[in-house]
């Protein structure tokens, strides 16, 4: 069982007096990664702002491109309303996935992801990226640990200055 309440504070010890949020962000990933078990993947992904094609020249949608994380590698860029990530930025809603496999439209970055959950990162109104967590196993991740990682995204939008 995840310490929600040390690891919030550790978080919170970490961003208190960094304004770097690529530094911020890659301890967020290795705090999780470190302190939750039986996953495969922790990590950020931030709207990129820019919706333009860069060969067509053509306004694209808006997309998640990825940040920081700690796993094998991953998508790169993800469109809004595509896959969990891009389901969250649509709906501004947690999205906690008992089995990915069972997702419409789910993206497959690794094969060995079962479960996921994904939280939109707020400032200013607007979401600035998702915090995305993968398990290899299904039905990893429970109402307890949406709860947690709600607190632990709140000390992430108390922090970071991501736009």
């Amino acid at each position: 069982m995840t310490d929600y309440d040390l690891m919030v504070s550790q978080l919170r010890e970490l961003t208190d007096r960094e304004s770097n949020w690529v530094a911020d962000l890659a301890n967020a990933s290795a705090l999780l990664f470190d302190s939750m078990s039986d996953l495969n993947w922790a990590g950020f992904y931030l709207v990129d702002n820019d919706h333009t094609d860069k060969k067509s020249g053509i306004e694209a949608p808006r997309q998640l491109v990825l940040g920081p994380f700690q796993g094998k590698p991953a998508c790169i860029r993800i469109d809004e309303g595509k896959g969990v990530c891009g389901t969250c930025l649509k709906t501004g809603r947690v999205q906690r996935i008992d089995d990915v496999h069972e997702f419409p439209g789910h993206i497959a970055c690794d094969s060995a992801s079962n479960s996921e959950i994904v939280l939109p990162i707020r400032r200013h109104d607007g979401i600035v990226g998702v915090l995305d967590i993968d398990s290899p196993s299904y039905r990893r991740f429970s109402a307890e640990d949406q709860e947690g990682l709600v607190r632990f995204v709140k000390v992430l939008e108390q922090n970071l200055d991501l736009g």
